[in-house]
Formats: structure tokens, C-alpha cells, sequence
């Protein structure tokens, strides 16, 4: 068997498994950002399994206000490292700015697809209406109505529809397109 054939699987293994624990630290970063629930059992699960490299970090990388710049320094850095793992299987090696850059617009659009889905799942709860208490809805509400209460500024409910969901969907979209491709040029000039 050629080393092809196992370029595949572990390629898979290495995403997957960076990509999980990638989600669950923006999540943590967001929902502390956010000002989300901290007793929710959702939002223990992801301090429980994402608390030990942030201890460590932030020892030498203070916070700033309510950002979590740790935080932000391990996902650029497990981002990087799972880049470039994927590149060496791959029979290639960018340099470490490309590195660095796609790395950057990785995250970037890990963040926006984030505010996307949570904005796209509330706005199908809110047809549904879950009257229970639910610890992932509790997280997503924090999540997404800042977002929300501000588009409601200027998109307000009208016939008992709340459209405010549009202005920040729109928004990520746009986005999307207009910094995505950027960061991704800029990379290839770093790789020369």
C-alpha cells in the first residue's frame, strides 16, 4: 500500500478532530464574549474540555475586557498547527505566513458560519416556540440577540413576524464574500 492510500483517512482524522475542538473553543470564546450563562451545562461542558491549555495560556496572555485573547492565541495556534500537519501529508510545505494567513481566514469563517447557523436555528425555534427551558437554547439566545436586538432597530416586527433574523444573515454572507477572498490572496502572496 502507497502512502496515498493512508493520506486520505488521516487527513479526515486530523480535520475532524481539530475542527471539534476548534468549534468548541469559539464557542467558549463567544459565549463569554457574549455573556452567556456561565452555570449552564452546556457552558461547563466546553470550559471543562477546553480549560486546560487556556490555564496555561493565560499565564503569559492577559484578557482584554471581556475578550479572551488566550483564547484567540490557541485557536490561530491549533488552526496553524492542524494546517500544517494537513499540508506535510499532503507533500507540501507553505511557508509560515501562508500559514498563518489561511489560518486566519479559517477561523474567520468559522466564526461568521457560527453567527449564521445560530442566527438560521433561532429563527426556526422561534416558529417552532420551545416552552420547556432548554440549556441550548438559553446559549443560543445569549449568543444571538445582540445581533438581533440590533437589527430590530432597523427592521422592527411587523404583523407579528419578527424579520430581524435578514439584516445580520445578509450581513454574514456579505462578509463572507468580501473578506474571505482577500485573506485567502494574501496567503498565496506570502507563499510566493
Amino acid at each position: 500500500m502507497t502512502a496515498n492510500y493512508w493520506a486520505a483517512p488521516v487527513i479526515f482524522l486530523i480535520d475532524t478532530i481539530f475542527s471539534i475542538y476548534l468549534f468548541a473553543l469559539v464557542l467558549r470564546f463567544l459565549f463569554q464574549w457574549s455573556g452567556a450563562d456561565y452555570q449552564n451545562p452546556l457552558s461547563q461542558f466546553l470550559i471543562r474540555i477546553t480549560h486546560p491549555p487556556l490555564k496555561f495560556l493565560r499565564r503569559f496572555i492577559p484578557s482584554f475586557g471581556r475578550i479572551d485573547t488566550a483564547a484567540l492565541v490557541l485557536l490561530l495556534a491549533l488552526q496553524m498547527l492542524s494546517d500544517t500537519l494537513i499540508f506535510m501529508i499532503q507533500g507540501g510545505l507553505p511557508s509560515m505566513g501562508f500559514i498563518a494567513i489561511w489560518s486566519l481566514a479559517q477561523l474567520l469563517e468559522l466564526l461568521l458560519n457560527v453567527y449564521f447557523y445560530a442566527i438560521l436555528i433561532r429563527a426556526v425555534l422561534s416558529w417552532i416556540g420551545p416552552t420547556a427551558y432548554n440549556p441550548a437554547v438559553s446559549l443560543l439566545y445569549s449568543l444571538t440577540e445582540p445581533l438581533l436586538q440590533a437589527s430590530r432597530r432597523l427592521l422592527p416586527a411587523s404583523g407579528g413576524m419578527d424579520f430581524s433574523p435578514i439584516i445580520p444573515i445578509i450581513g454574514i454572507q456579505l462578509a463572507k464574500m468580501l473578506l474571505l477572498p482577500p485573506l485567502q490572496q494574501l496567503a498565496t502572496v506570502f507563499n510566493g
